[in-house]
C-alpha cells in the first residue's frame, strides 16, 4: 500500500467513528460533556456518575426544554420576551416553594374537614328532630 491509500484507509476509520459517536451524539438533546462537566461542579467530588445516568439526565433537560417551548409556543407573538420565558420557567424555578403551598393548602383543607364534621356532630346532638306523627289540620 502506497502512503496515499494509507492515509485514506485512516481518514476512513476516523470518519467511521466520528459517525459512531454523532449518533449516539444525534439521540442526545446536548453535548453529554457539558452535561457531565454541570453535574460534577454540583456533587461531591467523590461521587461517581454511570453511563446511564449522564444519559438520562441529558434526555430529562431535553425534556425540561421541549415542554417549556411547547408553552411558549401558547403565546400568540412572533418574539419570544423575557416575561413570557420567566413564565414558562417559574413551575421548575418554584418546585419547593409549590410543593409547600400545596402542604399548607391540604392542612388548611383537614382543619376545614375537622370544623365541618364537629359542626356536624353538634347539629346532629342538639337539633335533633322528634319523630311527629302527620296530623291532618
Amino acid at each position: 500500500m502506497s502512503d496515499e491509500e494509507i492515509q485514506k484507509t485512516e481518514e476512513n476509520i476516523e470518519e467511521g467513528q466520528e459517525e459512531g459517536q454523532e449518533e449516539e451524539a444525534e439521540d442526545l438533546p446536548f453535548a453529554k460533556a457539558e452535561v457531565v462537566r454541570l453535574m460534577k461542579q454540583h456533587l461531591d467530588s467523590d461521587k461517581m456518575i454511570r453511563e446511564r445516568v449522564k444519559v438520562e439526565m441529558n434526555k430529562f433537560l431535553g425534556d425540561v426544554l421541549e415542554k417549556v417551548c411547547k408553552q411558549l409556543n401558547e403565546y400568540p407573538y412572533t418574539t419570544i420576551e423575557y416575561e413570557m420565558l420567566k413564565e414558562s420557567i417559574y413551575p421548575y424555578k418554584n418546585v419547593e416553594r409549590i410543593n409547600e403551598e400545596k402542604e399548607r393548602i391540604l392542612k388548611h383543607l383537614d382543619a376545614i374537614k375537622a370544623d365541618c364534621d364537629a359542626l356536624s356532630l353538634d347539629v346532629r346532638r342538639t337539633l335533633k328532630l322528634k319523630d311527629v306523627e302527620d296530623t291532618v289540620y
